[in-house]
């Protein structure tokens, strides 16, 4: 099959799939959709001790129970609870069917048999969807993509991608994830805890293609807890003490995310309410009446800028995550460093700035400063 018949083909199967889920948020309680990577014929990476697949079965289960003991507004779906074989678009297809808001695949991590220092390599990483920018990035998607190979007629369901043929991952080129933003956000926050709570070494967030985040249409992101080929941190991934840790640190992320998205939803139902029950007129009239008559004094510096993206690590402003936009404004809020696009003296100039922005970030949304301090009316 030649490069533009796989894409056309693969193009086709991610419109459907768009098609026929639905991404709103207000529909149902907050859903996650938690998934142990591997099970039942597809051990996984293999070590001397344990096996990939019942290592993330136990850690996403742990991480699970720590989110319906203290989270009680979140829905938690396994993909799978057993130790069962499920290929990727069953994954997929769960986390789709149940209208997740967010999607937390969860591995373990390894290298070629014949690859120096496979012994000693440690530490933790978390992929969003995206380009492999390094052959690293593009080992790891292969290794993980090539589960598909155990399905019988794998080049028909997966409308002829082929998980060893670099070509075959233009499809991560054409189709960037809508959520991309929202998942580096998860995949920083995840990452951090990892390293500080489940005390791993930082081997940082990165991007490469991967079918099960690809055919999510949801916030993805997939987890590398750590190196089951190292001897140590194969026996610290197979340890009730090791699994307990690294659960934890995926909750704390998992719960910092959550309250995050629900502060900005809130926002987002208020402003649209107002903005429905009151026309341009209206709102001019009140903020005329404001600088003289409301809760702020003609002194007061009252402006509007967007805000575009948050993150628990902070990111320079020249980032590529922050695709090019420029002023860039900079506040923290519970923990969080978040990021804001121009300003505007009125909630009309900032209503067309968020029109532009949204073509980049679809989750922008506006905020209101009096005197450089966030207000939330």
């Amino acid at each position: 099959m030649n490069k533009s018949k796989l894409t056309i083909r693969i193009c086709a199967l991610f419109l459907l799939m768009l098609m026929s889920s639905s991404l709103s948020l207000l529909a149902h309680d907050f859903t996650v959709v938690i998934d142990a990577g591997h099970g039942g014929r597809d051990c996984g990476a293999i070590g001397k001790i344990a096996k990939e697949k019942d290592i993330t079965l136990t850690v996403a289960k742990l991480f699970g129970k720590k989110i319906e003991d203290e989270c009680k507004d979140v829905k938690v779906v396994y993909t799978r609870e057993t130790d069962k074989y499920l290929t990727l678009q069953q994954r997929a297809n769960i986390a789709n069917k149940a209208n997740g808001d967010v999607f937390i695949s969860i591995h373990v991590n390894s290298v070629d048999l014949n690859s120096p220092g496979r012994r000693k390599i440690a530490g933790a990483s978390v992929f969003t969807l995206g380009l492999h920018r390094s052959d690293d990035n593009l080992s790891v998607a292969k290794r993980e993509n090539s589960v598909i190979e155990l399905e019988k007629d794998y080049t028909t369901t997966y409308s002829g991608f082929n998980p060893n043929s670099p070509e075959s991952y233009i499809i991560f080129e054409i189709n960037q994830n809508k959520h991309m933003m929202q998942s580096i956000d998860l995949a920083s926050s995840i990452q951090n805890e990892l390293i500080n709570t489940a005390e791993r070494n930082d081997k940082g967030v990165r991007q490469a293609g991967f079918w099960v985040l690809w055919a999510t249409s949801m916030p993805s992101v997939l987890i590398e807890l750590d190196f089951i080929c190292n001897p140590k941190q194969e026996e610290f991934l197979a340890s009730k003490m090791g699994q307990e840790k690294l659960a934890e640190a995926i909750f704390r992320a998992f719960k910092d995310y959550h309250s995050s998205i629900s502060r900005q939803m809130s926002d987002m139902n208020t402003y649209h309410t107002k903005s429905a029950e009151k026309n341009d007129e209206q709102q001019n009239q009140e903020k005329n009446e404001l600088k003289t008559k409301g809760d702020y004094s003609k002194e007061d510096k009252i402006i509007y800028r967007v805000q575009v993206l948050s993150s628990k690590v902070k990111i320079d402003k020249n980032s590529k995550e922050l695709k090019g936009l420029y002023p860039i404004w900079i506040y923290k809020e519970n923990g969080l460093y978040k990021y804001t696009y121009e300003s505007a003296a009125t909630l009309n100039d900032a209503k067309k700035i968020l029109c532009k922005v949204k073509k980049k970030f679809p989750q922008a949304f506006i905020v209101k400063f009096v005197n450089d301090k966030r207000v939330n009316n």
